[in-house]
């Protein structure tokens, strides 16, 4: 099988919105709050829950860093509810995305955020999984908690190479 490669370009608002939510403190707060002390950007994500026994919870994850050029083998998703990766740093991570085409995901998009981004993938979106490029590989994660199934994964038949832009 021939190879094939995704350029990552720096993640933006615009370029996601279909995938999910950049949460960043960009442009003016929404309010000023704590005696003028702190600026609220305030409700910068669309997290979601479906189904009768979910819930929203707050995890913490700690995942190895990885390297660029990256290998894609697999995407996931999770059909009944968002997922949030917000960085505990100010490092860039990988976030790797693509639309559902019948059941898998179609041809992969790839991002490298910026210092101070998350992102939250929207219910049943697919994307890689959390790939640090730097460490600690410390995150917050807020996604549905529950007994249903809510993680689907698809194995690429062959790999992808992700890297950057300007390589």
């Amino acid at each position: 099988m021939s190879q094939r490669t995704i350029k990552a370009k720096l993640l933006t608002a615009k370029a996601f919105e279909r995938f999910g939510d950049v949460i960043e403190c960009a442009g003016e707060p929404d309010k000023i709050i704590n005696q003028g002390m702190c600026g609220r950007f305030h409700d910068r994500a669309d997290l979601q829950t479906k189904g009768d026994d979910g819930r929203i919870g707050l995890s913490l994850f700690n995942a190895e860093p990885r390297s660029m050029p990256y290998t894609l083998t697999m995407m996931e998703r999770h059909p009944l509810g968002s997922q949030c990766f917000v960085p505990m740093s100010e490092h860039s991570f990988l976030v790797v995305v693509a639309d559902d085409h019948k059941d898998v995901p179609g041809e992969p998009l790839a991002f490298i955020t910026q210092p101070g981004q998350a992102v939250n993938y929207h219910a049943n979106t697919w994307h890689g999984v959390l790939t640090p490029l730097h460490p600690p590989g410390r995150f917050v994660v807020i996604d549905r908690i529950g007994e249903a199934s809510n993680l689907e994964e698809h194995w690429f038949e062959g790999a992808y190479t992700v890297v950057r832009q300007d390589a």
